[in-house]
């Protein structure tokens, strides 16, 4: 009787599908005419408010149970070290997990009850309801509450895991997810250090040289090794066992990637947040990735990294180095949070497979359809639903706004088991550097569904098979893991209904039936196997990535997928090749080598994770193959592998290429870029003598590098007081920067801040400033620290694009009160030597060795071995108006020169 309610439950979703499989047609955006509950939307779709504060407060996430009840977690005591608990609602023991539920079936919570109050739950940033465990997100812990009874009582508490930094910061632990293949993933901001062990033994270690932002965040170093013998930093993708065993990293280099989302192939995607230069980003993550925020050892910032002519994005996520994953898209400025993959069938088929992505800064959810693009994917991005007609991409951070269609922020966005998709509204005039405006931490969820449908709860029951296949199939992500866990534990005995699902014309639940499939013992995995020739590569890749879980199937599964036509397959091959010997992978690399087109980043990104530990061997077996003994005959694609691996084997060559006038100034370029890369000593002798080139690119470009490396990779690697430096010589600017230099390090703070400042911000933003002598000012005043186009100082932060990322109020407050909110990157230290010599200024990279950047502009690099104590200062070295002799009037003209800026013609120097 079960087999046949399930070959008839299957047959209609066959039906329904036949006609709408692998869509990757776009998705529309919000329609201005289609509003409801106050939210913009596409057409066809209607929005109700569901739940809002007193049900709950202050949401920062949600996750959805199988009986269709929203799981919420609070953040009440939201960063009181920045917020004044007396002045916001507080909860003396502890934040909250939240219960909400539609009893009478009607579209609203009607019910609403407290799961836990915890004191160990301060701001706690992500929940997962997975079976009878809810599993919270605080650092330093990842907490398990177990309801044994189901009263909707926690009976008992495990610390997980611990370790993780970022206690109390936003840039800490976020939301675990259950994956296809039955293993918990969630990712962690680069708040370190994370020094976490798993219940196998195994250790993360990892961090980079960010500190800061909340007062826990003290110490952190990059450059430290786990037990896998490699190098993680800053935020991570981590994946594990749901009984703590086996933790791994599946990728790093993150800003603060709010929340991982997965899709049923095991493709995953997050968005990352900038430092507030109009860069975040959505983006493919793939596995063994390095995102690219900090250099590779996580112990220099981008700025310290930024190269002549690159652009502040390309420079953000270093997008130019070798080893370094493509960023996705650039969604300007923003806050971005809470992430899902749509895979219900409630909107239809063009919807099916959407990426949601809230944008809490921008009040905005957006909407990518994902559609692959050789080894990748093409993200085009929607503005798909908003409190606002025309959504303003002017996102200014720490603006406080008075519209209250603007205090919509999106923290999370979640998938319920009817299909329909609900939205945590965190609700605030302000977003971000952990501030809170909204003293009742009112809250809000939305529930999106299709107009004109009455979407109903399932009944789902986990005790039948037929139940435990409807979980599988259903729309919220860690309902279906309990449908997988019940089937999985009858192994064998339910293949038959397993291998029904497969059957599904609805690509996402047959990648579900695969993943489970291959858990279900050897006759399992064989029907798997089969599936590595189906037509559908999405399909080939799945089972590929759901068999390589059986370490010993690996060495098979690489010979029979090496030579799929999809770039999508043998990306994944490459990555599987990383952990394997020399002996067992470089014909197979050479192979996946010769697949590549020369253009797809993506793929030559997972050849160099292929090489990673075996490079040499690897480059003389592809270079044989593919290459050419004379580098100047070499093809564009081989030019760009030798780049990403860039061996000391090809020192000699990347050479002969970087100082050829036979080759295009590009190929130069890229073959010093690859030297650059490779720390020897042979690396240094010949970028030196590169140096003295004829051809003034060359020449230009190994300058650079050889002035760069120096403070970093190649310090120890040659005698460089050989090698004189240049001092700036503008005696004029020199003798003011002295004055802030000789304050900073006599005193160990900045240029006195006076403690009543007589400047009324409202009072000076009526005054209509003028804007040529706000140039003139800026000249005689701002310019030796700071730049507008090609004119000024690179001291402080750039202000070319400063009027895009801050409105004139906040402008004007950052100008008054410059140490409130010191831009990151730009917090000045002082540090004392062994022999008393002090310097200071900003902190550009820590390692080997510690690379200041004074207020001329000059990098002093000392050894870590000669410094006797390091200190980061709390206050800005940029002086307040009175120190700077300004007036109210002449702030006014100062904003208003400064907002004036791309409004007119090019900037040009002056």
């Amino acid at each position: 009787m079960i087999k046949y309610l399930l070959l008839i439950l299957i047959a209609v979703s066959f039906l329904f599908f036949k006609l709408e499989r692998d869509d990757h047609s776009d998705i529309p955006g919000l329609d201005s005419t289609n509003v409801h509950a106050g939210l913009y939307l596409p057409k066809g779709f209607t929005a109700t408010v569901w739940a809002e504060s007193p049900q709950f407060y202050n949401p920062t996430n949600m996750d959805v149970d199988a009986k269709g009840r929203v799981w919420v977690t609070e953040a009440v005591n939201y960063r009181n070290y920045n917020n004044d608990s007396t002045k916001f609602i507080h909860h003396a023991k502890g934040d909250r997990v939240m219960i909400l539920e539609d009893t009478d079936g009607d579209g609203k919570s009607d019910h609403s009850k407290v799961f836990v109050e915890d004191k160990d739950l301060v701001s706690p940033l992500g929940i997962a309801v997975i079976g009878n465990k809810v599993i919270v997100s605080c650092a330093p812990s990842i907490i398990v509450y177990t309801d044994n009874d189901g009263d909707d009582k926690p009976d008992s508490k495990e610390i997980f895991l611990t370790g993780f930094g970022g206690k109390d910061h936003d840039h800490s632990l976020h939301s675990l997810v259950a994956g296809p293949d039955g293993k918990w993933y969630f990712n962690v901001g680069n708040a370190g250090p994370h020094e976490v062990k798993d219940k196998a033994g195994w250790n993360l270690r990892s961090g980079s040289l960010y500190t800061g932002g909340s007062p826990y965040n003290k110490e952190n170093n990059g450059g430290q090794k786990s037990d896998d013998g490699k190098v993680w930093v800053g935020g991570l993708a981590l994946r594990i066992g749901e009984d703590g065993k086996g933790l791994e990293v599946m990728a790093h280099n993150f800003r603060n990637a709010y929340e991982l989302a997965l899709d049923s192939y095991g493709n995953m995607w997050q968005s990352d947040n900038d430092d507030q230069v109009v860069t975040c980003r959505t983006s493919y993550v793939m596995e063994g990735g390095n995102a690219g925020y900090f250099s590779a050892d996580g112990n220099r910032y981008w700025q310290a990294d930024q190269r002549p002519g690159q652009s502040t994005f390309t420079a953000h996520w270093h997008q130019e180095d070798p080893g370094v994953m493509p960023a996705g898209d650039n969604t300007g400025a923003g806050s971005p949070t809470g992430m899902v993959v749509y895979e219900g069938d409630a909107f239809g088929n063009q919807y099916r497979g959407m990426l949601l992505s809230c944008e809490a800064g921008k009040n905005v959810i957006y909407g990518y359809k994902p559609k692959p693009k050789g080894a990748g994917f093409e993200l085009k991005r929607k503005n798909f639903i908003s409190t606002l007609k025309t959504v303003d991409d002017n996102y200014k951070w720490d603006e406080k706004v008075t519209s209250e269609s603007k205090w919509f922020r999106p923290s999370d966005i979640s998938v319920g088991t009817d299909g329909a998709l609900y939205i945590a509204d965190w609700y605030d005039p302000v977003v971000g550097g952990h501030k809170m405006d909204d003293p009742k931490g009112f809250g809000r969820i939305y529930r999106i569904t299709p107009t004109g449908k009455n979407l109903k709860l399932p009944r789902i029951d986990l005790n039948s098979v037929n139940g435990q296949i409807q979980a599988l199939l259903n729309p919220a992500i860690n309902v279906r893991n309990a449908g997988f866990v019940a089937l999985k534990a009858q192994g064998s005995q339910v293949i038959d209904q397993v291998r029904d699902v497969l059957k599904s014309t609805n690509a996402f639940h047959r990648a579900r039936a695969v993943w489970l499939m291959a858990q279900l013992g050897e006759s399992g995995k064989a029907e798997v196997k089969q599936l590595l020739n189906d037509k559908d590569a999405a399909i080939r890749l799945t089972a590929f990535r759901a068999l390589k879980q059986d370490k010993a199937a690996i060495p098979e599964l690489l010979k029979i997928a090496v030579n799929d036509t999809s770039a999508a397959v043998r990306r994944e091959v490459a990555i599987a090749l990383r952990d394997l010997p020399a002996a067992e992978s470089t014909k197979l690399i050479v192979s996946l080598a010769a697949g590549f087109d020369g253009n797809d980043p993506w793929y030559l990104n997972a050849l160099g994770i292929a090489a990673t530990g075996k490079e040499d061997l690897v480059y003389t077996a592809i270079k044989k193959a593919i290459g050419n003994d004379d580098p100047l005959q070499w093809s564009n694609k081989f030019a760009k592998i030798a780049w990403r691996i860039h061996p000391a084997t090809a020192i000699k060559d990347l050479t002969v290429r970087a100082g050829s006038p036979k080759i295009s100034k590009e190929e130069r370029k890229r073959a010093i870029t690859a030297l650059a890369f490779s720390n020897t000593t042979k690396s240094v002798e010949s970028m030196l003598e590169l140096q003295n080139s004829a051809l003034a690119d060359v020449k230009e470009n190994a300058g650079y590098w050889i002035n760069f490396r120096k403070s970093n990779d190649w310090f120890s690697l040659y005698d460089w007081s050989k090698i004189s430096e240049k001092k700036d010589t503008d005696s004029k600017t020199n003798k003011e920067l002295d004055k802030l230099q000789a304050n900073l390090e006599r005193s160990g703070s900045s240029p006195k801040d006076h403690e009543s400042i007589a400047f009324s911000i409202p009072e000076i933003n009526k005054i209509a400033g003028n804007i040529r002598k706000g140039h003139i000012i800026f000249n005689t005043k701002c310019a030796i620290c700071h730049k507008v186009g090609d004119f000024g100082k690179t001291i402080g932060p750039d202000l070319t694009n400063i009027n895009k990322k801050y409105d004139k109020v906040s402008l004007l407050d950052a100008i008054i009160n410059p140490s409130a909110a010191i831009v990151f990157g730009y917090e000045p230290w002082v540090v004392t030597m062994k022999d008393e010599t002090v310097v200071s200024g900003f902190m550009l990279s820590q390692g080997n060795t510690l690379v200041i950047k004074d207020l001329a502009g000059n990098q002093h690099v000392l050894d870590v071995q000669k410094v006797k104590e390091k200190k980061q200062l709390t206050t800005s070295i940029m002086p307040d108006p009175r120190g700077l002799a300004l007036s109210k009037n002449d702030l006014a003209d100062i904003s208003a020169y400064i907002f004036s800026l791309g409004k007119s013609s090019k900037i040009k120097k002056r």
